[in-house]
């Protein structure tokens, strides 16, 4: 170390020198990055490249030196051939047989704006360091506003749904009770929201990290279909009054994370209103329906929320990471988040500050999430997402369909989900036996299938769909698939998938 001190001057100098052939490293990873093999975008190959080159952590950390060492020097052959083995060892989110998440396959554009903003990497919080995004940002939030129906609206862009949520609970309650921005929760009653019990982990989260109580959040029941019961949601509203509490917010889901159910958002907005609560909808998964045509409906009662999230980079594409957080209400956000930053936030500055957006926000640094969205939008206009969302919703429909044509061999979650999710059962050979015979040892038995085939599905590279149990059902494990705008899929693809899971389970 002390070594390293006395050279320090040599160091810094040798640095410098070098820093424009090290800029050099970027055409070499950028060849890396436009190979094939690393985005497994084309159709014609998805059959011969695999989405991972699945291995053990032990020994995955074998193969690529993950040490970090005080004094180290690489060149840029060597970084390349790390970003290499980074690539090929790592999942190609983009092959169009991942279905393991709610996102997948991105779309060029949205690459090519977050390309962009990560090599101007400027930060999203005033105008004088971001001119172009701000005006961008705003113009996003200006015409979701316009969709949703909220004529005076605003936003922010956060990072991911669980803080867009934690947006809404923030202001529920600074409108609720302003001065707790000043003096804190300190002699309130315990506040209560409400959610129902297949909504979101975040809810829960967010009470916990705004100082309401994980106990606090109170799970509603949900019906067949796995939408909140209004009449369970205004018991439990009148019970917790009952108790002396004070319930001040409702969380309704547009999309739940596994079988993609739509609350009844006009409905609840009815409750809401009887009882003086404010209504957000976490639209994250299923906010894309703004976008739709044949299924715009699944979002009726939208404009009479308070605030919503969404996230484009589920469903439509966009790259990681991109969220959004509207509310009903202009200036709020404003007057909730923002504190006086001499240093940051000027008034005295020579542009409109309007433009500087970043006191609204709870964070400063701030990525330029809207620059990646609006490139997608101005390349194929907004109609044409509505269009592959509704797409996606059909092929999972016809998913359902293929997968009622072979009742031996699978089962359905739901008979018809309403979004782009399909949650099934795969039912080995060994296992088909008459209705009459599925017993619970039967059912215990089916629960362990998915996850055996998931391992095999792993290995073998061919294709990637999630599994997930439903604790609010007593449900164990199934396969959760969801589609999304990219890849665009003809039917054939669905025969291949059911066809992978059949050949996969049949290794059983």
């Amino acid at each position: 170390m002390d070594e390293t001190i006395d050279n320090a001057s040599s160091i810094v100098d040798g640095v410098r020198e070098k820093l424009m052939n090290d800029w050099k490293i970027l055409q070499h990873v950028f060849k890396l990055v436009e190979k094939e093999d690393t985005f497994c975008a084309d159709p014609e190959l998805w059959r011969e490249q695999k989405i991972v080159d699945f291995m053990q952590p032990d020994e995955l950390k074998k193969h690529i030196d993950l040490t970090i060492k005080e004094n180290e020097t690489s060149t840029n052959s060597d970084i390349e051939q790390i970003c290499q083995q980074v690539i090929q060892y790592s999942v190609k989110t983009s092959h169009g047989r991942f279905h393991n998440q709610l996102f997948g396959q991105m779309d060029p554009f949205g690459l090519a704006g977050a390309w962009i903003t990560e090599a101007l990497n400027t930060s999203s919080y005033t105008y004088e360091v971001a001119p172009v995004f701000s005006l961008i940002e705003t113009e996003i939030i200006s015409t979701v506003c316009r969709l949703a129906g909220y004529s005076q609206g605003d936003g922010i862009f956060a990072p991911g749904g669980s803080s867009s949520n934690m947006y809404g609970l923030v202001l529920a309650r600074y409108k609720r009770f302003p001065t707790i921005k000043s003096t804190g929760m300190f002699g309130l009653r315990p506040l209560v929201i409400f959610t129902s019990v297949d909504s979101h982990y975040s809810l829960q989260k967010a009470a916990h990290w705004l100082g309401i109580g994980a106990d606090n959040c109170i799970a509603v029941r949900t019906n067949a279909k796995g939408q909140m019961l209004l009449d369970d949601l205004e018991d439990k509203i009148k019970a917790a009054r009952a108790r002396g509490h004070d319930p001040f917010f409702i969380n309704a889901t547009a999309g739940t994370t596994v079988l993609g159910a739509f609350d009844d958002i006009a409905g609840i907005a009815d409750v809401a209103n009887r009882h003086g609560l404010w209504l957000h909808v976490d639209a994250c998964l299923g906010g894309s329906a703004l976008l739709a045509y044949k299924n715009r409906s699944l979002l009726r009662g939208l404009e009479r929320a308070n605030s919503f999230a969404w996230n484009p980079h589920k469903t439509l594409g966009v790259p990681l990471q991109c969220s959004l957080f509207l509310t009903s209400e202009s200036n709020l956000l404003a007057r909730c988040n923002s504190i006086e930053v001499n240093y940051l936030f000027q008034q005295d500055k020579f542009y409109d500050v309007a433009y500087d957006t970043g006191n609204k926000s709870v964070q400063c640094g701030r990525k330029i999430d809207a620059f990646k969205f609006w490139l997608m939008l101005k390349a194929r206009g907004y109609g044409k997402y509505g269009h592959l969302v509704d797409h996606a919703i059909l092929m999972a429909r016809l998913l359902e369909q293929k997968l009622r044509a072979r009742p031996d061999r699978f089962r359905l979650v739901l008979e018809q989900h309403e979004y782009s999710n399909v949650c099934f059962w795969y039912i080995p050979k060994s296992m088909r036996v008459q209705s009459s015979e599925e017993t619970a040892e039967w059912w215990a038995r089916l629960y362990t299938v998915a996850p055996k085939i998931k391992e095999r599905m792993a290995f073998s590279g061919t294709l990637m769909i999630g599994y997930t149990p439903l604790s609010s059902r007593q449900l164990g494990n199934f396969f959760r698939m969801v589609f999304t705008c990219f890849p665009v899929l003809k039917t054939d693809e669905l025969d291949v998938i059911l066809d992978e899971i059949e050949r996969l389970g049949d290794e059983l």
